[in-house]
Order: C-alpha cells, then sequence, then structure tokens
C-alpha cells in the first residue's frame, strides 16, 4: 500500500518543559540521537514519564524539539506541521469521529486531500479488508466493540499511504486477552506493507513480541537500544534487566579471568560467566540471571532455601533464599517429571556460564 516506507532520523533531540511547581526549566527529552531504516518496526519502551510519547509526538508535529533536528526520509521535518508529514498516527483513544460511519472514518484523509470518488472508493475497501473489517463499511462506531474500532484507527491511518506509522500506545484500553491479538495482527499488516513503524507503550511483553528493534527509555534519555533478544540476555545496566522481564541479581567479586570466561567468588563458591569485557582480579561485579536460565536440584553452584513453591501448569515457579539473604527468582519448565522441591527444604541452584549477563 504505502508508495515508499522511509526512515526517521533524530539528531540531538531534545525537549524543555517548565515545571509548574519549581518554574524551572526541565528536559522531558534530553539529546536524543537515533537512526530508524525503512520498514522497521521500532518500539520506544519506558515507564511514565520517560520522554517516550514526547518523542513519538516531535516525530508528529504534535510537539517540535527545542534542539536538534528531525528528519524523514533524509528531509528535515522541523518546520513542517503534522498535515505536511509523511506520517500518521494511531492514537490510545482511536479518535474515531462518532457521527460518522465506518466507511467515512476510514475515508475521511482521502477527501481532505480530495483523492477521486472512484479511487477513494477502491483504497477504502482494500484496506478494510486487510484490516478484516470488510461488509462494516456502514456501520457507526458505537455499533462496533473496542478491538473493531481500533482496527477503524488503523485503517484511518494506513489508507492515506504514509512513509511512516506511529502508535500512541495504542492497546491499552483493550483487554488482556485482545491486546495479545491486536498486536499480532499490526505486525502482520506491517511487515505485509512493509512500513516503517515507530511504536510507543510501556507493555514490556508488547514491546518483546512485536519489535525488530526496542529503545528503552529513561529520564529523557536513551537507556540502551537493540533487537528484543539482545536487550533481554544483555541488558546494559540493571535498570534495563530489571524493567524488560523478570530478572535475579547476584552480587560477587571477581576472581580471574580466562579468555572470555570470568571466575565470581558468589558465597564462597567460584561461579562461571561469559563476558567480552575484561575484569580486573578484586573487583565487585553482579551477575544478572533470568529465572528460566536457573535450574532448581539437590546439588548446585550455589546453596539455598525454598520460600516459594507454585504449580503454574507449564512451568513451577518458585523462590529461593541463597545464603547471602539474596531473593532468586525461578522459572522450573515441565516440572511433570521432576522433583518438586518444597517450602522450606534445602537445595541448590546453577545454571549455564552463557546464559548469564555480567554487568
Amino acid at each position: 500500500m504505502p508508495k515508499e516506507s522511509k526512515g526517521v532520523r533524530l539528531d540531538h533531540i531534545s525537549k524543555i518543559y517548565k515545571d509548574p511547581k519549581t518554574g524551572k526549566d526541565f528536559y522531558a527529552v534530553h539529546d536524543v540521537s537515533l537512526n530508524i531504516a525503512p520498514g522497521s518496526f521500532v518500539t520506544l519502551l519506558g515507564p511514565s514519564g520517560c520522554g517516550k510519547t514526547t518523542t513519538l509526538r516531535m516525530v508528529a508535529g504534535f510537539e517540535s524539539p527545542d534542539e536538534g533536528e528531525i528528519y524523514l526520509g533524509g528531509e528535515p521535518i522541523n518546520e513542517l506541521t503534522p498535515n505536511k508529514r509523511d506520517t500518521a498516527m494511531v492514537f490510545q483513544s482511536y479518535a474515531l469521529f462518532p457521527h460518522y460511519n465506518v466507511f467515512d472514518n476510514v475515508a475521511y484523509g482521502l477527501k481532505l486531500r480530495k483523492v477521486p470518488k472512484t479511487e477513494m472508493e477502491e483504497r477504502v475497501r482494500q484496506i478494510l479488508d486487510l484490516v478484516e473489517m470488510s461488509g462494516m463499511e456502514s456501520r457507526m462506531t458505537n455499533q462496533l466493540s473496542g478491538g473493531q474500532q481500533q482496527r477503524v484507527a488503523l485503517a484511518r491511518a494506513l489508507v492515506v499511504e504514509p512513509g511512516v506509522l506511529l502508535f500512541d500506545e495504542p492497546l491499552s484500553n483493550l483487554d488482556a486477552k485482545l491486546r495479545v491479538t491486536m498486536r499480532t495482527e499490526i505486525r502482520r499488516i506491517q511487515q505485509k506493507l512493509g512500513i516503517t513503524a515507530i511504536y510507543v507503550t510501556h507493555d514490556q511483553a508488547e514491546a518483546m513480541s512485536i519489535s525488530d528493534e526496542i529503545i528503552i527509555m529513561k529520564s529523557g534519555v536513551i537507556a540502551q537500544m537493540g533487537s528484543p533478544k539482545e536487550i533481554y540476555y544483555h541488558p546494559a545496566d540493571e535498570f534495563v534487566a530489571d524493567f524488560i522481564g523478570e530478572a535475579n541479581f547476584i552480587k560477587g567479586k571477581v576472581k580471574s579471568m580466562a579468555g572470555g570466561d570470568c571466575v565470581l567468588t558468589v558465597n564462597g563458591n567460584d561461579v562461571t560467566v561469559e563476558t567480552d569485557v575484561p575484569r580486573q582480579p578484586g573487583a565487585e561485579a553482579e551477575v544478572v540471571l533470568r529465572p528460566e536460565a536457573i535450574q532448581i536440584g539437590e546439588e548446585g553452584l550455589l546453596d539455598c532455601q525454598v520460600e516459594l513453591s507454585c504449580f503454574m501448569g507449564s512451568y513451577q515457579n518458585y523462590h529461593v533464599r541463597l545464603t547471602d539473604g539474596t531473593l532468586v527468582k525461578i522459572t522450573d519448565s515441565c516440572p511433570i517429571n521432576k522433583r518438586v522441591f518444597k517450602v522450606g527444604e534445602k537445595a541448590a541452584i546453577r545454571f549455564n556460564k552463557d546464559c548469564a549477563h555480567l554487568l
């Protein structure tokens, strides 16, 4: 559908607001630079107030950067109004016209562009077919479910064939099951069209499931950029590790380095972790371990005591306490043929050296 997918480049972008309480200026977004490739699906992820929505709104033209330049397909767009930019936004609130039916809602942007009637009808028909809303052209929006309204909002954005599609937490008003369905649909459509997409959410699972690249933001700056797999298994710091999924943090002291293996002393035991960064013996270090990377048994690397043992169907959920007091969460898959440890029992944990990440 889109005539051309365009890349987006942010060159040292900043947005300054005034704090209404103190009257002082503060950076909502500070010196952000990134390069989004044409046809890619990139998610801005982070807690409330991190600057992700402000960044998206600057790309859309609803906010103007106080510093830096935004480029769309190589063209600087800071001075362009939203309607002059080759972008389309899908909003959290859907922003549908209640007095228009489905067809007129989707056709609205084409009417503004004075697209001939025959072409407009064909494009609306095609896009409604793409979002699986064919046959509902005459329905009023108040006769639609939340998921159907979201599909109409998506169709309205896509029908104008933008170079870049922008999403501002579009699924937050839907129930959990429908969110999963719709995020899959959004990804399917984006990949089919090859359109560039920038997506804002605070839902980690949502970001992991649909993104080519995730940009994690914290306090107006980029904390880390990378593929979902890179960010999950190789977080840049404790904030990123803790924000993406569940993570365990185990402190130790570097004993020795041999090639890419770092031997740590943890609770008097030697633990080996792979790392690309050389460490000095005697230095403090912290290991990031995902719950599913840990095995529990009668023997292992680190002794522990079970504080929680909960059957979850496909896995057994454990909370164990190491001898130094560190709490460790474990997701032990396929528990049907394994010994299940009970609360209060002594046990031990182990993990493969390539499944741990050294901060």
